[in-house]
C-alpha cells in the first residue's frame, strides 16, 4: 500500500527555507563576509528544523528524533543555498532586503568618478 501524507510543519519549514536568504540580507550588512553570511544562514535553518521536529514530537507524543531534526536541518540549509543563488540573487532581492534596513540615500553612492564639484 502506498500512502501520501505530508505534515503541515514539512510544508512550512520548506516554505521558510526558502524565504532564509531573505532574513539573512535583512540582519547582515552588504559588507559583511561571505562565510558569516552562511554560518548565520546554516545556523537558522539547523535550529528552524531543529524546533520543527521537536513540535513533532511533542504534537505526537514520540522521542525526540535528533537524526532527522540534523538531516532536515541540512535539507534547509541546501535549498536555502538552492533558492539564494537561483532565485534571490539574479532578481536583486537579497540586495534590496540589505537596502531595507539601511538608511543612507542610494543616490549617494554614485559609482565612478566624483562629479559633483
Amino acid at each position: 500500500m502506498i500512502t501520501f501524507d505530508i505534515p503541515v510543519w514539512q510544508l512550512l519549514a520548506l516554505l521558510v527555507s526558502t524565504v532564509f536568504p531573505l532574513l539573512v540580507g535583512l540582519v547582515t550588512k552588504r559588507t559583511t563576509n561571505a562565510g558569516v553570511k552562511a554560518i548565520l544562514l546554516a545556523l537558522l535553518a539547523l535550529l528552524s528544523q531543529l524546533a520543527a521536529e521537536l513540535g513533532d514530537a511533542l504534537q505526537h507524543g514520540t522521542p525526540y528524533n535528533l537524526g532527522t531534526g540534523l538531516l532536515l536541518g541540512l535539507t534547509s540549509f541546501l535549498v536555502a543555498v538552492g533558492m539564494h543563488y537561483g532565485l534571490w540573487k539574479p532578481t536583486g532581492a537579497t540586495d534590496r532586503a540589505q537596502a531595507a534596513l539601511t538608511t543612507t540615500n542610494p543616490l549617494d553612492r554614485v559609482e565612478g568618478p566624483d562629479h559633483r564639484a
